[in-house]
């Protein structure tokens, strides 16, 4: 398996430039994430790595070696693409042996690295049948076994599941977790757009924005520690609320005055300079606790409720400036009325010029 890295890459397409200044460090066996909204640039990303786009400018390296030139079949990458891409007139072993007869490897080594993977993938009672034979999720963990028979330096996942329906999603997502337990050393990279996927499984994430990279980080670091307003806002279903005020005391901890009148605590600190500094208070909506009226530093009123079971989002306000509070449990007959909320100030966020005010 492979360390990875990019120097200062850059996509461009003309005069048009999708990614700039990429700057990445991956070890060998992490599992890293690319997110972001839509055109954010994350599969580019991933084909640049892969071969099948050119590097504009910077540098590609894969165990020290630069390959900017380097054809993508001599990377040593295997890519899993979100279509499958199976031969149909096909067997599961035969595609799953493809590659390697192609490469010419003796029939032994090759049957030996087919039944392996198809073992850990759960596809041996599959290995005689076509793809019209299998479902979705099988059919998603053929494309994975061919990747892994090749033992790659690196594997790429192009949004492997977004073809799935939801039950199968999860049930694979499972499966690639308990694969990457069963391969500790192998270095994989993954694209997705759903939070699930990449808060479940990366070692880190790479959260893309506008041609770069917005953050870097664990899972946790994401959700806990948004280094900027936008990481804060795409990290967390539902995203992140946002309250405008003014820092009005500062010291070990800082105090906002909103534009209630209310003030807000955070356990950010904050000097004497940043007096009257306007910020945004985030606060997610799991952190927003139900209160009575006199201890709250939030009231609004609820204009619709979503009952989940385990819990209940009450939408609050209107809707251009609607905020979403997560209760645990059953809340009925809410809408309509006045809630108020306050919340724990090592939970309370501070953005300043769209850049958290907690140091790294």
């Amino acid at each position: 398996m492979a360390d990875l890295s990019l120097k200062n890459a850059v996509k461009r397409y003309g005069q048009i430039t999708v990614l700039e200044n990429i700057n990445l460090e991956i070890e060998r066996g992490e599992l890293i994430v690319f997110v972001g909204p839509s055109g954010c640039g994350k599969s580019t990303l991933l084909r640049m790595i892969a071969g099948l786009e050119t590097i504009s400018d910077g540098e590609l390296h894969i165990d020290n070696q630069l390959m900017n030139d380097v054809p993508s079949s001599q990377r040593g990458i295997a890519m899993v693409f979100q279509s499958y891409a199976l031969y149909p007139h096909m067997t599961v072993r035969q595609n799953m042996s493809f590659a390697l007869e192609i490469a010419k490897r003796p029939k032994a080594e090759i049957d030996e690295a087919v039944d392996r993977a198809a073992e850990a993938l759960k596809l041996t009672p599959l290995l005689d049948r076509l793809p019209k034979a299998l479902s979705g999720g099988q059919r998603q963990r053929v494309a994975i076994g061919r990747a892994i028979v090749r033992s790659p330096k690196v594997y790429l996942f192009d949004e492997p599941l977004s073809n799935l329906d939801a039950a199968l999603r999860v049930a694979t997502r499972i499966e690639i977790a308990q694969l990457k337990e069963q391969m500790p050393d192998s270095t994989m990279i993954y694209v997705t757009h759903d939070q699930v996927e990449a808060m479940t499984l990366a070692t880190r994430i790479v959260v893309l924005n506008g041609g770069g990279i917005a953050q870097v980080g664990t899972p946790l670091d994401l959700y806990q520690r948004p280094e900027n307003e936008f990481v804060a806002r795409f990290i967390g279903s539902p995203a992140m609320n946002f309250y405008p005020g003014k820092i009005s005391q500062t010291g070990e901890s800082t105090h906002v005055l909103l534009e209630n009148g209310k003030t807000i605590q955070s356990t950010i600190p904050s000097d004497s300079s940043q007096l009257s500094l306007e910020v945004n208070v985030g606060l997610r909506p799991e952190d927003m606790i139900r209160c009575e009226q006199e201890a709250a530093t939030i009231s609004a009123d609820v204009s619709l409720t979503e009952a989940l079971g385990e819990v209940t989002l009450l939408y609050l306000g209107s809707p251009s400036e609607e905020k979403v509070a997560k209760l645990a449990g059953v809340h009925e007959n809410l809408r309509g009325q006045t809630v108020h909320f306050n919340a724990p100030p090592d939970k309370v966020h501070l953005f300043a010029n769209g850049l958290s005010l907690r140091t790294p």
